[in-house]
Parts: structure tokens; C-alpha cells; sequence
């Protein structure tokens, strides 16, 4: 069985939708907070399993001997750690095959806020003794979803990343990787550095959604300071504030701007381009 953890959230059903064009989806296990959730999933013929990265008890059921499970990070920003150490011990104990972490462009090495928690998972992974594959998912061209819409209705996309340049891909471009990994072989205890093959600028960003949006568009960068409080007054709770901020200081660090090649080839085809996410993202507001 193959199994995807979070498989009602964005990445996941995105992961779960890949995998029901490649596999059987009798062979498919979501597991999920809430199984409610995946009626949808059900009524399709996936197994639908309770997974709650806080309820350890809900872990034991959710693997079997032999799966191969993927686990995707969970996105309680500086609490994630005790939960991914739950998820892989209730996989040890159940004798799966495999596991397949959603980690961080870099983990080892990136400063970025969130990297502890990546690495120390990484970590605790390997000392498991489960066979592995890394998958350090690197910027998602979503993030920008929010500067996008502002840009194209104020004109305006603030930040704090100078001239760096940004990696990206798409969420299907990621979600590809992860089937590839999940129904190939050969991807044991291998760490792949996952980009976008093509690294933009915030200011080039800017010009695309000028072109996308017909209406002049600028980036206006801003101390760090003032750009995590601006993200504040936007609504962001303060801990995900700092750590965006934070990400476009590693952007003008140029630790987001490696286009390693290496999602290209695992996928077998070109990430998407980011007009073409531009386009996606404006045409659904």
C-alpha cells in the first residue's frame, strides 16, 4: 500500500490525485485529521485512514507492514517536530517498507527558521533505520499568491529580498516528484534538492503580473522590519510573519535561488513557468 499522510491538504490531494493515474486506487491510503473529509477520495476506492499528527494513538492504525508511506511535513510552524518524530515511530512500528519525507531545499545547511525542524526530522528519519527518500521541496510559486492578487489590484508588491532570485515551482510540480518517488524504484535513502528550473527576482515577478494583469506593476522593497509588519497588519498570525520576512531574507541571501535541475528530472518534464502560475493565480481570483 502506498500511503500519503495530509492527503486532504493542498500538496496531498494533489499527491493522492497523481498516484490514482498511476496506480490502482484500491492500493492508495489517505491518511487524514479528518476521514470526513476524504469522503470524496472514498467514494473513489481509496482507503481512508485517521491520521492526527497530535493523536499519537490515531498513528498505529494508520500503517501497515510493508507500505510505503510519505509524510508531509506539517505546517504548525516551530511545533512540527514532536509530531513528525510521532508519525515516523508509529511507521517503524508497523514495519513499513519506506518513507518519504516533504522536507527543505537545502535542510542541512539552509538558515532559514523553519530549518531546524526539517533537519532534526531528517534526523531522526535516518536514525529510524527505515529505508528513506528526502524530498527538500524548495519554494512554492504559491507563497505568492497573496502579492500577486495585491500586485495586480494596487499595482504594489512589497518585500524584503532586494535583486535575490527564487527557484520556484508549482505544488503539481512537487505533488509529481513525490508519485515518482512513491511508485519508482531505486529512490532508497536518496535526498533530492528540489527547484524550479528557472530562478526569478521579486522585481521580475512585479513585471509579470504587469503583463499578466495589462496595468503597471513595481516591487517595492522594505527593511525586513517593516515588511513582517506589514505581513502582520494583513492578518498573518506573527510567528508565520517573521518566518515569510525571514524567507526573503534568505532570498536576498540567494539560498532560494539554486535551480538544482533535479525536480526536472525526476519528473520527466519542465517545471512550470512562473507566467503560467501568474496567469493560473489571477484568472481564479
Amino acid at each position: 500500500m502506498i500511503v500519503v499522510t495530509a492527503a486532504t491538504g493542498q500538496l496531498g490531494r494533489r499527491v493522492v490525485e497523481g498516484l490514482l493515474e498511476r496506480v490502482p486506487a484500491g492500493q492508495i491510503v489517505a491518511a487524514v485529521r479528518s476521514p470526513e473529509k476524504a469522503a470524496d477520495l472514498a467514494a473513489r476506492g481509496v482507503l481512508v485512514r485517521e491520521a492526527d499528527y497530535d493523536r499519537p494513538e490515531t498513528l498505529k492504525g494508520a500503517f501497515g507492514a510493508g507500505d510505503v508511506v510519505l509524510l508531509i511535513s506539517s505546517d504548525l510552524v516551530g511545533g512540527r517536530l514532536p509530531q513528525h518524530v510521532a508519525v515516523v515511530d508509529a511507521a517503524v512500528e508497523a514495519g513499513v517498507a519506506r518513507i518519504a519525507y516533504t522536507s527543505l531545499l537545502h535542510a542541512d545547511t539552509a538558515t532559514v527558521s523553519i530549518a531546524p525542524e526539517h533537519k532534526a526530522t531528517e534526523e531522526h528519519i535516518r536514525a529510524s533505520g527505515l529505508p528513506f527518500t528526502f524530498l527538500r521541496n524548495g519554494w512554492y510559486s504559491e507563497n505568492h499568491a497573496a502579492a500577486i492578487a495585491q500586485g495586480a489590484a494596487t499595482g504594489s508588491i512589497f518585500g524584503s529580498a532586494g535583486e535575490g532570485r527564487v527557484a520556484s515551482a508549482t505544488r503539481d510540480d512537487y505533488a509529481a516528484a513525490a508519485v515518482a518517488v512513491l511508485t519508482g524504484e531505486g529512490h532508497e535513502n536518496t535526498v533530492y534538492e528540489l527547484s524550479g528550473d528557472l530562478a526569478w527576482s521579486l522585481p521580475e515577478l512585479a513585471a509579470e503580473v504587469s503583463a499578466v494583469a495589462g496595468r503597471p506593476v513595481s516591487y517595492q522593497d522594505l527593511p525586513v522590519e517593516d515588511y513582517e509588519r506589514l505581513l502582520a497588519e494583513a492578518g498573518l498570525p506573527p510567528e508565520l510573519a517573521a518566518a515569510y520576512a525571514g524567507f526573503d531574507v534568505a532570498i536576498a541571501k540567494g539560498e532560494i535561488g539554486d535551480a538544482t535541475g533535479e525536480l526536472r528530472r525526476l519528473i520527466g518534464r519542465p517545471t512550470t513557468p512562473l507566467r503560467d502560475t501568474v496567469a493560473a493565480l489571477l484568472g481564479d481570483a
